[in-house]
């Protein structure tokens, strides 16, 4: 990854052996989660109903700009946005065919 322009910048192995790395060429967070990790299809959830609903992507793109501020610790940047977070997860999942599991995790 680092070949390909990515700096680690935290790693969470109690969290599915997460790790967040950054790009600069495009200016992205890349999260990586172990193979399985519990997590993954509520991602993929968010990311699809992003995809289809321009109303949230827009609230999610205008949450996101929190990220230009200077935050002491990242974790802070995180329960800033997990309001709006939950509230989109809610309606992604409200909107989908059910599948026995719930929303979890929002704040990351």
């Amino acid at each position: 990854m680092e070949a390909a322009g990515y700096r680690l910048l935290l790693r969470e192995p109690a969290w599915e052996e997460h790790r967040l790395l950054k790009g600069s060429q495009p200016g992205v967070n890349l999260h990586v989660f172990s193979a399985g990790a519990r997590d993954i299809p509520l991602m993929l959830r968010m990311r699809d109903w992003l995809r289809a609903n321009d109303a949230d992507r827009a609230l999610y793109a205008a949450t996101k700009a929190l990220a230009a501020r200077t935050w002491k610790y990242v974790q802070h940047y995180a329960d800033a946005k997990t309001a709006v977070i939950s509230g989109i997860l809610a309606r992604a999942e409200a909107a989908a065919p059910s599948t026995g599991g719930g929303a979890t995790r929002a704040g990351r």
